[in-house]
């Protein structure tokens, strides 16, 4: 199975505890998902990542939400949607 590296183009966080997970993947593939920022571009950078993680590991699905607007938060419905339906959700910023 291949590897995904990611790489954030920001500063060094803080030492935080470390994130625990009760999910695990089974051999079944992966139910990915996506959250849009609806900034310009970011549609197509996702559909960039999307396309290159379904080369590397089996997909089952894809779920995209997008947010209503670039400067606010995600509302909790699109959240509980994603924790739902998601093993994993991938999210950019693009201009």
């Amino acid at each position: 199975m291949g590897r995904i590296f990611l790489v954030a183009p920001d500063a060094p966080t803080e030492d935080v505890a470390q994130l625990k997970t009760s999910r695990a993947l089974s051999g079944a593939g992966i139910r990915m998902g996506v959250l849009d920022n609806t900034k310009g571009n970011a549609d197509h950078l996702l559909n960039f990542i999307v396309e290159g993680v379904k080369k590397e590991f089996k997909i089952d699905s894809v779920i995209v939400t997008r947010k209503a607007a670039s400067s606010g938060p995600a509302t909790d419905a699109i959240l509980d949607q994603l924790a739902r339906e998601a093993d994993l959700v991938v999210s950019a910023m693009a201009d």
